[in-house]
């Protein structure tokens, strides 16, 4: 396992948890690609500074229990983990926000060139959210 990206993507969710969006955007090449889960393609850092906006206005999240995976030249890796999380703010064309938690198994995928992220898919299950905030 490539120590490098460990390293890289440690800190990309160290920065998330703290959110540090300067340590954050730092991590990520200027035209990284964004893959938003059940969403749209995005690609640069100012659509994925906008997303994460929007993201950390409307739910307080913490990630834990991740496992990295990297293939052996650390180009390509995974994670897995689990979301702590507080819904604050109505999300556009979803259930009312009124404080809801939820805890959600979620994962992603990366690409990583000259010692940036530039691709992250992240992935987690819709309808176990939706369930989760909707009782």
């Amino acid at each position: 396992m490539s120590t490098t990206t460990r390293s890289l993507l440690e800190s990309y969710y160290q920065a998330i948890n703290a959110q540090d969006m300067e340590q954050f955007l730092a991590l990520l090449a200027d035209d990284v690609t964004h893959d938003v889960s059940q969403g749209e393609r995005e690609v640069g850092k100012s659509a994925f500074a906008r997303y994460m906006k929007r993201k950390m206005s409307r739910f307080r999240e913490h990630i834990f229990n991740i496992e990295i995976m990297t293939n052996e030249d650390g180009s390509r890796a995974a994670t897995e983990y689990t979301v702590l999380g507080v819904y604050l703010d109505t999300e556009e064309g979803f259930p009312a926000a009124n404080g809801q938690t939820y805890r959600l198994p979620g994962g992603a995928f990366f690409e990583i060139a000259d010692g940036k992220i530039s691709r992250v898919s992240g992935h987690y299950n819709l309808r176990n959210w939706l369930m989760q905030i909707s009782t």
